[in-house]
């Protein structure tokens, strides 16, 4: 065993004889480089076992050489043995070879048609699960808005106050931004379209139906998604990562009433508030692009507006702003109590929270435009 030399340590000495590879000298992390060099790597000459009798130092790194000129020969089918080491060194010698990374005892094959269904068939296994997850949880919570109905001391009003505030207060610059550049884009476009036709003038209608009807709610839910959907993820996660929510339980409290239901219900409440703020931010926007490349002037844009567009187009939307808040909310809650004892599950399913609540928005989205031209509405 080897402590830092006090003098430069020298070359190590390799040899082969008979069928041995023997090792001369300091084997340090200095001389592990030439060492590594000078060893055979194929057993073009026979080298059945490694000696280390003549080593006088070894440290950390020589013994990581061994070890792995060891495996080496073991991945051509050779094996090695290594002799005549000091009770020391054939003890870092072990311990250096426990630290080493395991060797991968499943190299991946090339997937067939049946593992391709089977790995199809178990997502749609896994999907199938956290679906019925899903509605078990919104139901759960559904039950508990219930029961506060009846008993409504036990809703927490200071926690939803703090909700609407994180949730609604603070989305409304990015939700008010992001609106009022949809409506420039929307006239702009729309102009350049409709000019061709000398109908400039629909715009307004354009502007009106789009982010009135759809793009206004919907693109506020994607934006409240990504913001508040994943805070409620990381927020409940953090606290199942330290063990908080068993310690609620333990004390007899309940998670949903204390967790869930005050963020579902401030969702519910602020975003119908920011989709009425991004509709009027759109249809300001649209209404300066307007003015400035068509010509519209505000009287007019307003007296379009009033006339030709129907109440029903701000009501469908705001129709479905509640059901889009209640999805955002029960799937970030829900992957937040998904969520295991390490921090890579919780940046996992926080993703996950995002992404799925996107999706299921657009779903609905796309439902609630069917059943409202079925109706005629």
């Amino acid at each position: 065993m080897n402590n830092s030399p006090s003098l430069q340590s020298k070359p190590v000495k390799v040899s082969v004889e008979g069928g041995v590879l023997m090792l001369e000298g300091r084997l340090l992390i200095d001389t592990v480089e030439r060492a590594q060099h000078a060893m055979p790597l194929s057993n073009a000459e026979g080298v059945s076992s490694i000696d280390i009798a003549s080593l006088s130092h070894m440290d950390t790194a020589g013994a990581w050489l061994l070890i792995d000129h060891q495996m080496r020969a073991a991945q051509q089918g050779i094996t090695l043995e290594i002799t005549g080491a000091s009770p020391e060194q054939g003890q870092l010698i072990e311990t250096v070879k426990r630290s080493m990374p395991p060797e991968d005892q499943h190299p991946h094959r090339k997937m067939s048609i049946a593992d391709r269904f089977e790995e199809y068939g178990r997502k749609v296994v896994r999907g199938y699960k956290m679906t019925v997850e899903l509605i078990s949880f919104l139901g759960q919570v559904i039950a508990t808005l219930g029961g506060i109905l009846r008993h409504p001391s036990r809703l927490r009003l200071t926690s939803v106050v703090h909700h609407c505030q994180e949730i609604g207060v603070s989305a409304v610059p990015i939700v008010a931004l992001m609106a009022f550049l949809i409506g420039v884009v929307l006239a702009f476009q729309g102009s350049a379209q409709l000019r061709q036709f000398g109908a400039e003038v629909f715009v307004v209608d354009l502007i009106a139906i789009s982010i009135l009807r759809e793009l206004g709610i919907l693109l506020t839910s994607i934006i409240v998604a990504g913001r508040s959907g994943s805070a409620f993820t990381a927020a409940i996660g953090s606290m199942k990562m330290r063990e908080e929510i068993d310690a609620m339980r333990t004390l007899g409290l309940d998670p949903v009433t204390i967790l869930v239901v005050p963020r579902v219900l401030a969702l519910m409440l602020m975003l119908p508030a920011l989709g009425l703020i991004a509709d009027i931010s759109g249809l300001v926007g649209g209404a300066i692009m307007s003015w400035i490349e068509l010509g519209v002037s505000p009287a007019v844009f307003q007296s379009r507006l009033v006339t030709n567009t129907d109440v029903w187009h701000f009501g469908v939307g705001m129709i479905k702003a509640p059901f889009f808040a209640l999805i955002i909310g029960i799937i970030g809650c829900y992957q937040g109590m998904k969520v295991g004892g390490d921090a890579e599950s919780l940046g996992r399913l926080t993703s996950a929270s995002v992404v799925l609540a996107i999706f299921m928005v657009i779903v609905v989205d796309a439902m609630f435009s069917i059943f409202f031209a079925v109706v005629g509405v």
